[in-house]
């Protein structure tokens, strides 16, 4: 990717899955699946066309939409072990933010983030030794991508793997560290799998800047823990070349006053400790778009390049590329041009679910609008 002399386009990972798939993952966790092989060929043929459509409009760096993967919190019960769901339990999502505004989040929640999930949304905790145990999903994600690739004449791919924080919540490791490491090492099982197929591994960590909204943390402690979060990422990364790794971190939630979240200023130092290539951050939606003005203070280390989202999941309304365009020459402008490619703020469906905040076809409209405004920058970079 580097020397292509021109803006790159990617988008964070998941992509919304067509409706029929969505019946068969709900059938197949209800227990109600009795022809497992129509659910393995639809899924390969979903994962197929997705990749299709993402050349089709033009998309550099493609990734198979997370179609087989019914969201991280299943994700997590069926590869690795020592995990068990305890409804009720655990950290309440976004907690400052619905603190601040009850009355719209109880709405939101059941309309459009978590309203139509495939998939209870059920919080984790570790009870026993953690292992990896999805060689077989995994190595099936791998083929379906690459065969698709080759089908589509797609040459650069992704795949998304959730960060050690991502896994849930220690109950029966001594440490917090000792079980972040832990649930690395299991991991990395997966990283390696996925760099040794041919693609780039992705690191998905909206956890890390959670960090720095916790209320019952001072300063020191939030930068204690995040200093963890990162050694157990790079502890899993270890010996796997930069260049093939996307770390993406995030906020976590789509559309809502968002209020309650981290500045950019707070996480960055830690971001660019991570062992990738590629930072993949928000930078699109109104809360944090002014915060490419970091860049003019904060150096990036050489041979890394930064993918800042230029469009948001948290709208419908379609950006319009003259300004995806003007939001990508900021920031080569400030870290150089051949160290920005241009992407999204987040995945567009992060769980399964009917009712995704961004439809469908305006998803693809913002893809095509990304990929003119790449253009348009370019002729300004490049001329």
């Amino acid at each position: 990717m580097p020397g292509a002399n021109r803006i790159l386009t990617t988008h964070v990972g998941s992509l919304p899955r067509p409706t029929d798939l969505l019946d068969l993952m709900k059938a197949r966790i209800e227990g109600r699946l009795t022809d497992v092989a129509a659910y393995d060929a639809r899924v390969r043929g979903a994962v197929a066309e997705i990749v299709r459509q993402q050349v089709d409009v033009a998309l550099d760096i493609v990734g198979d939409g997370e179609l087989s993967k019914q969201g991280f919190f299943v994700y997590v019960r069926e590869r690795l072990t020592g995990f068990e769901a305890r409804p009720g339990k655990g950290k309440k999502l976004f907690a400052a933010e619905v603190a601040a505004f009850p009355e719209y989040y109880e709405g939101y929640f059941k309309r459009a983030m978590l309203g139509g999930s495939v998939a209870p949304i059920l919080p984790m905790f570790c009870v026993g030794p953690v292992t990896y145990r999805g060689q077989a999903a995994l190595k099936t994600d791998l083929d379906n991508l690459r065969a698709a690739c080759d089908a589509a004449g797609a040459t650069t791919a992704f795949v998304p793997s959730t960060a050690p924080s991502g896994a849930g919540e220690n109950a029966y490791y001594k440490g917090e560290e000792e079980f972040l490491f832990a649930v690395g090492e299991a991991l990395r099982e997966e990283y390696l799998a996925i760099v040794e197929a041919g693609f780039l591994v992705q690191i998905d960590d909206p956890f890390l800047s959670d960090i720095f909204v916790e209320p019952d943390l001072t300063r020191a402690q939030m930068d204690k823990r995040a200093e963890a979060y990162v050694a157990s990422v790079n502890h899993a990364l270890r010996g796997i070349p930069p260049e093939k790794v996307r770390f993406h971190t995030c906020y976590g939630i789509n559309e809502g006053p968002r209020i309650h979240e981290a500045a950019l200023a707070d996480v960055a130092a830690h971001m660019l400790r991570i062992n990738a290539g590629y930072y993949s951050f928000e930078a699109a939606n109104c809360r944090h778009e002014h915060e490419y003005h970091l860049w003019e203070n904060v150096k990036l280390p050489e041979g890394k390049t930064i993918i800042p989202g230029v469009i948001t999941h948290a709208s419908n309304i379609v950006e319009h590329p003259r300004l995806i365009a003007e939001r990508i020459v900021r920031f080569a402008r400030l870290v150089g041009r051949e160290n920005v490619i241009a992407g999204a703020d987040c995945g567009f469906s992060s769980q399964a679910c009917y009712h995704t905040e961004v439809h469908p076809k305006v998803m693809w409209e913002k893809f095509r609008a990304l990929v003119e405004g790449a253009r348009l920058a370019t002729k300004q970079l490049w001329g």
